[in-house]
């Protein structure tokens, strides 16, 4: 985007024919080639948004044109799509309502909090007035934003924080009352119009600190969420996973959470791999296991056979080791760990171009290991003995993976010792 910007600094006439005459070329190798690159896809999409937003700036009004200074030192304006069609500015956080239409929470919360029942757009009436995060809008607009050199608005009205908060929670206090009516088609009704729209609202909820306390303390709600993690959409079980996330950051949360089964089905998303839910449904693992007993639940429920399998394909690394560095201080974790392989495919990572941290994690579940059950020595010193894994790692890794790895060298200089004078 950034030749963009240079682009329309000249006549707007010439900076058309350069564009098209670029355009062209970059589609023609696009179509040709066989192995065009990611890059050309980009940049040819980059012309596309800066001719149509030649076009827009030359009807634009002059007034219109005059009203972007305030927010953008670009002259290329945003895109229509980008602004609120309640504000005309451009969008900090888009939201999706009933009617399909996007607008930024705070204007279209006080649309709703007036009182209005139907969408500005098309004035059709809403079904509900659930609001679902438009993360794919956000993503594009921060980008074009931070492209051009146009700060986000920050016009947010007094008292709009306090509007999402009270509007969702209303919309929430409202379907949950559904959810525990006596009437059992009043419950599947809930269930079956609003699930994602709920999941939603609760994790919007969530991201208050205030509320995670309330909505903790709402077992009707918990168990809502756990039973999202199981739905057939994908979105809802990720953003089920993510609200559990959320909430677990409250320690007495982590508790509850763990307590009412959510555990397992966590465990199944990650193992089911899908990149949308995966990451927040191992960093909520994390959280709950955190707690000594949810730690033992999730051994027992098969944590430690999911997590040791995408590290050895390395899927989210990162998360895993963390995930295995809390699970091993469990003694069935560690016996899974041994079964599993796990101390050959852990110093495989410390012999590869892996971040300092990661291998420190690797060192200290090796550390844990080895000390948990000797057995795991024999195996570590046979490998040691031939590529001096752990020797290296005392001498160039962290200050923490320096004395964990000295420690397991020690102790298998004893265990040396005591084989060979046995």
């Amino acid at each position: 985007m950034a030749k963009t910007a240079e682009w329309v600094v000249v006549p707007q006439a010439k900076a058309t024919v350069e564009m098209k005459k670029e355009l062209e070329r970059m589609v023609n190798a696009i179509v040709e080639e066989e192995d065009y690159t990611v890059e050309a896809t980009d940049h040819a999409m980059e012309i596309l948004w800066a001719l149509k937003d030649l076009k827009l700036k030359a009807v634009m009004k002059p007034q219109e044109l005059l009203g972007l200074d305030h927010f953008c030192s670009s002259t290329v304006p945003p895109p229509p799509e980008f602004r609120c069609p309640i504000s005309g500015e451009l969008m900090k956080d888009p939201v999706i309502l009933a009617s399909g239409q996007t607008y930024d929470e705070p204007f279209i919360q006080k649309w709703l909090k007036d009182g209005h029942q139907t969408c500005p757009t098309t004035d059709h009436v809403l079904p509900h007035t659930l609001l679902t995060p438009n993360h794919l809008a956000k993503k594009i607009i921060t980008k074009w934003s931070e492209e051009n050199t146009c700060e986000m608005s920050s016009a947010v009205m007094e008292g709009d924080e306090e509007y999402v908060e009270d509007a969702n929670l209303q919309q929430f206090t409202t379907v949950l009352e559904r959810l525990s009516s006596s009437s059992l088609s009043d419950q599947k009704g809930a269930i079956k119009e609003t699930r994602e729209d709920l999941v939603a609202t609760i994790l919007n909820l969530s991201v208050h600190d205030s509320n995670r306390k309330l909505v903790g303390e709402t077992t009707l709600a918990i168990h809502f969420l756990i039973e999202s993690l199981k739905s057939e959409r994908i979105v809802t079980r990720s953003n089920a996973a993510a609200a559990l996330l959320v909430l677990s950051t409250l320690d007495s949360n982590k508790h509850v959470i763990g307590k009412s089964g959510a555990i397992k089905p966590l465990i199944d998303l990650v193992e089911e791999g899908h990149p949308l839910a995966m990451k927040d449904a191992a960093a909520a693992i994390l959280s709950l296991c955190a707690v000594v007993e949810n730690r033992g639940w999730a051994v027992t429920l098969g944590a430690v056979t999911v997590v040791t399998k995408k590290v050895m394909n390395h899927i989210l690394i990162d998360e895993m080791l963390d995930i295995l560095a809390l699970l091993c201080s469990h003694q069935k974790a560690v016996e899974e760990l041994g079964e599993l392989g796990a101390v050959s495919c852990l110093l495989d990572i410390l012999r590869e171009n892996m971040s300092e941290l990661n291998k420190e994690k690797c060192v200290a579940i090796l550390y844990t290991m080895c000390f948990s059950d000797r057995t795991k020595l024999r195996e570590i010193l046979a490998v040691e003995s031939a590529c001096e894994t752990l020797s290296n790692v005392a001498r160039t890794g962290t200050s923490r993976a320096k004395r964990k790895a000295n420690g397991i060298l020690e102790r298998l200089n004893r265990f040396a010792f005591t084989s060979y004078t046995a």
